[in-house]
């Protein structure tokens, strides 16, 4: 069998610009970074953005279709740190792959929690069939490939079940921790990010483990202590 190997972020495809649009753009972004963290990226228009920067509104749009379209845009810097952060994580075969999964949900938590507003902003900007972009985008991509490939190791060594579709099951790994439902968890129910986290991997190793595996620091054992039997 071969063996599986780490996806490797790709970064977005750099279109070719002319030095007048790269200089626009970073204008644009500069001037949308300053607002953002003056006001709140709520409280912004593209309009003030585009005002900031000294570029009209056909400029403005023909480089940012829209504002998700934007923060996707500052957000790349920090996405690049945490996939190389992740990367580093994930890679060592001596964890346990299932283990591995756990960190890499606690990283993705810690890095909703620290961008929450400009992955909210990227949600709320789309609206119909952009509804699904952030899905289409490399990074979703990228950490959906890493997904598959722990699930997929786990498989290989008998940490999980022998018939799990790891590729159906990955989005289900990876949706609770989309911005929307993360925000309600932590803003409207006030659940610390601990506390989201090993809820969810919780409930992930239990319904991912093979039988055989004994579980780690104690989960399961309300089941093998319970002394009764099933009904």
């Amino acid at each position: 069998m071969r063996e599986r190997r780490l996806p490797v972020f790709g970064e977005w495809e750099s279109v070719p610009e002319r030095r007048d649009a790269a200089e626009s753009r970073e204008r644009i972004l500069s001037a949308a970074r300053e607002l953002f963290e003056r006001k709140g990226v709520d409280a912004v228009s593209m309009h003030e953005i585009g005002r900031a920067a000294g570029v009209g509104q056909g400029t403005l749009y023909r480089r940012f279709a829209h504002k998700g379209e934007l923060c996707l845009a500052l957000l790349r810097e920090s996405i690049g740190r945490f996939t190389e952060e992740v990367a580093q994580e994930v890679e060592d075969e001596r964890e346990p792959a299932l283990k591995r999964l756990v960190r890499l949900l606690e990283q993705l938590a810690s890095f909703t929690e620290r961008n929450a507003a400009l992955l909210g902003a990227v949600r709320d900007a789309s609206g119909g069939e952009r509804r699904t972009e952030i899905y289409q985008s490399p990074f979703y991509g990228w950490l959906r490939a890493v997904t598959i490939w722990l699930l997929g190791r786990a498989v290989e060594r008998g940490e999980a079940r022998g018939d799990l579709d790891v590729e159906a099951v990955a989005d289900s790994v990876l949706a609770p921790l989309n911005v929307e439902l993360y925000e309600f968890q932590r803003r409207k129910l006030g659940l610390e990010v601990e506390r989201v986290v090993r809820a969810l991997s919780g409930l992930l190793l239990e319904g991912l483990r093979a039988r055989s595996v004994q579980p780690e620091n104690g989960a399961g054992e309300r089941e093998s202590s319970s002394g009764g039997s099933e009904p």
